[in-house]
């Protein structure tokens, strides 16, 4: 209980908390699932076996008042959650948990998520009066992914940003004016990032794999240009994996070339780190590897600034063997203990490619980094990255080693559905880390042989993966035109798709093409279709209709095209990216196989359309074929004939577009000079009026 010599004793010392009752939080009839009792409990074994909490202060867990969950909850969320265990909700829990996303509750749940935010909050006071330097708050359920009115992703309350907002807003006497939140969870931190998304008094910073928007949480928040609005711009900070595999290296160059030099001119008062674990080497759902070693560093970096106040808090980690090792390795960093390792790894040319975008992009809210990397740096320190991520629709596929120790085998508990989409991302830990995602857009399907022979010339050895050619190896050898009629018809806009990112109007970013090569040729051509818009409300430009070719020849119309010369890879890319943004939640998920191959893509040529049973829900769904130029098909993506129907008919809506959505293509036109300024309005004008 206390510090372990009496020269520590005369200085503020570590506290730890931890508390059994967090682990009544458990699956409603024991089945089996990552985020568990035994997380927390593994840690304190580790922690108690190498004699830490002899040499720390342990503080007792507290509930967290009403009152201060408040401050980044809805009085809905919060009645929910301190409710969700009494027994008039045993009939409904489950209805309730399934409607969630990631999310089981029990009897146990509404205690052991307000001890988890009331501990935070405890710990955060304790460093930031000066009681102790640090604390260690091993709590359960997480919170990073809880939003202000919604649990999700294993997380109840957002308890890293209750604790910030009782600093901030409550213990205006602790002169805790700036917080520096460090998320280096593999998962974006979501929740938090839209808690302080407006607020320069916090200083967010997430750490975590993107993979283009396809890893959990999915959808843009992640994404580098995700920077803030209005005071709090320039104040959130996301850094986007590419892949898995990054390593202690790749972290270490993220600190070394952003946090740092960041943190350095922010000058936080206290530093809260949302520690998750799930990064580290062999976790089932992060598939990174970063050792304990690594963990200690980015911990010890972080020492110099805020006199070394810290409050490290357990958010994910589902290899016990590996999160309980590391959270050991950063007490130790605390306690100012002798830290022994080394970084084994270079890192990944990605990670230079991603540090380089946030730097380019935050430049002008902290100039310190608007300063060149040296290129000698970019090149000597870097290597590849890893081979292509293989799909699987299978369970039995899964070669998870079961037999390591502390290690969780996450087959178990998707087979019954139990993890939602969180766990649809897993590691086949068995074979290098390489990641299996069961919840794939559509079945994967073997070349032909035809097809392979004759593209085998295209294809060199480090695009094979167990054997087969990537879909993405073979079809990036491909070129097709790509025709766009609307927004895409401005190029700044179209580089959306490729490069990622959003022009103005838009509400939120894309996150590009795997891809990023910029197209080959442009040129523009008219077609004899009506150009007309369609639907009321687009979450990328709010209220108003967007652009459909009609796909059937028209004798009296036509229409204008900006033809893209790209790789049928990246018209893959966009036909996801098209059609993601107006599914579900506007999560873009992952493609095991293209929507589009060269069958299909002959089919198509054939047939001069075909509507994608794979995008059936989509709006842009349909792929048209309009000939050739240069001998390559040009290639557009529209809405189905039957919508068109319903436009006429009025079953769907048929609204005018919106000013910023209008300016795109009238930008499109003119800088392609088609048209006049005035030439061009008229012409988008006429199709948003055309009785249908």
């Amino acid at each position: 209980m206390m510090a372990a010599s009496p020269g520590d004793s005369l200085r503020p010392g570590v506290g730890l908390i931890y508390d059994e009752r967090m682990c009544r939080h458990t699956t409603p009839d024991g089945e089996a699932h990552p985020e568990c009792p035994e997380r927390i409990r593994a840690i304190w074994k580790k922690l108690e076996s190498e004699g830490i909490p002899r040499r720390c202060v342990v503080l007792n867990a507290k509930k967290v008042e009403d009152k201060y969950l408040a401050s980044v909850h809805t009085q809905n969320h919060i009645e929910l959650i301190k409710n969700i265990s009494s027994k008039k909700f045993d009939s409904r829990r489950q209805r309730i948990a399934s409607m969630l996303d990631s999310i089981y509750l029990n009897v146990g749940s509404s205690e052991a998520a307000y001890l988890a935010a009331g501990s935070v909050i405890e710990a955060s006071e304790k460093v930031a009066k000066g009681d102790l330097n640090s604390v260690i708050a091993i709590v359960r359920p997480p919170g990073h992914h809880a939003e202000s009115n919604e649990a999700m992703g294993f997380c109840l309350f957002n308890n890293v940003a209750v604790a910030a907002n009782y600093l901030l807003n409550e213990k205006p006497e602790l002169g805790i004016k700036k917080i520096l939140i460090v998320d280096w969870d593999v998962h974006h931190g979501n929740g938090t990032q839209k808690m302080f998304y407006k607020d320069p008094r916090v200083l967010f910073f997430s750490v975590h794999r993107f993979d283009f928007g396809c890893f959990y949480p999915s959808g843009d928040d992640g994404a580098y240009c995700m920077i803030g609005e209005g005071p709090g711009a320039g104040y959130n900070i996301n850094i986007p994996w590419e892949h898995g595999q990054c390593s202690d290296a790749d972290y270490v160059a993220v600190w070394d070339h952003v946090l740092i030099p960041i943190a350095k001119e922010y000058n936080p008062d206290i530093i809260l780190v949302s520690a998750g674990f799930d990064a580290a080497i062999d976790d089932p759902l992060g598939g990174c590897c970063v050792t304990p070693h690594g963990y200690s560093l980015l911990l010890q970096k972080l020492m110099q600034f805020a006199q070394g106040k810290i409050v490290m808090v357990l958010e994910g980690g589902y290899n016990l063997k590996s999160m309980a090792n590391s959270v050991l390795a950063c007490a130790k960093v605390l306690l100012q203990e002798e830290s022994v390792g080394s970084i084994q790894t270079a890192t990944f040319k990605s990670t230079w490619r991603v540090i380089e975008a946030v730097r380019h992009e935050l430049k002008g809210y902290w100039p310190v980094l608007d300063v060149e990397l040296p290129q000698n740096l970019l090149i000597t320190n870097s290597r590849p990255c890893p081979a292509e991520v293989t799909y699987s629709s299978s369970e039995s596929d899964v070669e998870n080693d079961e037999g390591a120790a502390g290690t969780i085998n996450v087959s178990e508990f998707v087979e019954d559905d139990v993890l939602l989409p969180l766990s649809k991302l897993k590691i086949d830990e068995g074979n290098h880390g390489k990641v299996i995602a069961s919840d794939q857009v559509q079945e994967e399907e073997s070349l032909s042989a035809s097809e392979a022979s004759h593209n085998a010339e295209l294809v060199t050895s480090n695009e094979i993966v167990d054997g087969y050619i990537t879909w993405r190896s073979l079809l990036s050898k491909v070129e097709v035109w790509y025709a766009s009629f609307g927004s895409n018809m401005w190029m700044p806009r179209f580089l959306c798709y490729i490069e990622g990112g959003k022009v103005e109007g838009m509400s939120a970013p894309c996150c590009g093409s795997l891809d990023k090569s910029s197209p080959k040729d442009v040129i523009w051509k008219i077609v004899p279709h009506r150009l007309l818009f369609g639907r009321s409300h687009t979450r990328t430009w709010g209220a108003g209709g967007v652009a459909f070719l009609d796909p059937e020849r028209s004798t009296s119309d036509t229409a204008y095209l900006c033809m893209y010369r790209i790789t049928l890879e990246q018209f893959n890319d966009v036909l996801l990216q098209e059609n993601s943004l107006h599914q579900e939640n506007g999560i873009i998920k992952q493609m095991a196989s293209p929507f589009l191959d060269l069958h299909i893509l002959e089919y198509v040529a054939k047939n001069k359309s075909l509507p994608l049973k794979a995008l059936k829900d989509g709006w842009y769904s349909t792929v048209l074929y309009l000939g050739k130029e240069d001998d390559l098909p040009i290639l557009t993506m529209t809405c189905s004939a039957s919508d068109v129907e319903h436009f006429k008919s009025g079953e769907l809506p048929a609204s005018a577009p919106a000013k910023d959505y209008m300016n795109t293509l009238v930008n499109g036109l003119v800088e392609g000079k088609q048209l006049t300024r005035e030439e061009a309005v008229a012409y988008v004008n006429g199709a948003a009026t055309w009785k249908l």
